[in-house]
Formats: C-alpha cells, structure tokens, sequence
C-alpha cells in the first residue's frame, strides 16, 4: 500500500518502464533507456483531498520499484525523502509505503505463503487526517 501525491485519475493502471541507476545520482534508481524492465499494477483503494492510497502489486522486483514508478507517473510516496517532495506536509519519520500481504512459492516445498501486517500507527493516523478532510473510497475488484 502506498499513499502518494496528487489524484491519481483511472481506477486501475499499470506502469512498465526501464529502471536502472541514475545517471545523475548512483545512490538513486531512475526511469533509464538501458535498464532492466519493471512493471507495477496499480489500483486506487482511496482518493483524499490532495493524496490517493493506491495498492500495488509487483510483476517484477526492481530496487525502489514502487517509490521510482511512482515519482515517474508523478505521485511521489507521501514522506519519501530521495524520489518525493522536500517539504513535507505530515511530520513523517519515513514514507508512507506498506508491505500489506506479502505472497512466495516456499523454496524446499513449493507450498504457497502469504503473510500480512497492519498499516503502521503513523500511516493509519495520516489516513485519519486526511478523512476529516473528505474523501472518496472505491470499491474492491
């Protein structure tokens, strides 16, 4: 799960680019021409006054991929100090992006796993900010 800048306008989507070092900053990724391909679906959960809480799944595993993808379609993750805004508008200790359920095949016995955590304290408490300010949910597929 991820918060990010902006409204994002279709209710579903999917970002498939190159990602690679940047060129500019090795420490960084970036949209490259000679990267490795990244592909994220995405789909709108919660559209806020100036944010919308989109789920993410990965169809490949790239280094930032989701942070990375999101700054390229321009919604940066909320609180993400390297691909994000400088100033922030929450006093965040990190950016508001959550490995909510998390699914591998297990290695030895090919058994299917998942596993979930709950939204942080601070990521639920930024959401509750933000529904005071009016909101618009969507339903699940």
């Amino acid at each position: 799960l991820a918060l990010v800048y902006g409204n994002i306008k279709s209710d579903t989507g999917t970002i498939k680019t190159q990602i690679g070092r940047d060129p500019r900053d090795r420490k960084k990724m970036a949209v490259v021409r000679d990267g490795r391909e990244a592909v994220t679906n995405y789909r709108v959960l919660c559209r806020y006054d100036g944010y919308t809480l989109v789920e993410c799944a990965l169809q490949t595993g790239r280094t930032h991929q989701i942070r990375v993808h999101a700054q390229y379609i321009g919604h940066p993750v909320a609180g993400d100090p390297v691909y994000g805004v400088k100033k922030q508008k929450f006093n965040l200790a990190g950016q508001l992006l959550h490995a909510a359920r998390l699914s591998l095949d297990h290695p030895a016995t090919g058994e299917r796993m998942t596993f979930e955590a709950p939204l942080p304290e601070a990521f639920e408490k930024v959401l509750e900010t933000l529904k005071k300010g009016g909101y618009t949910e969507r339903k699940p597929w």
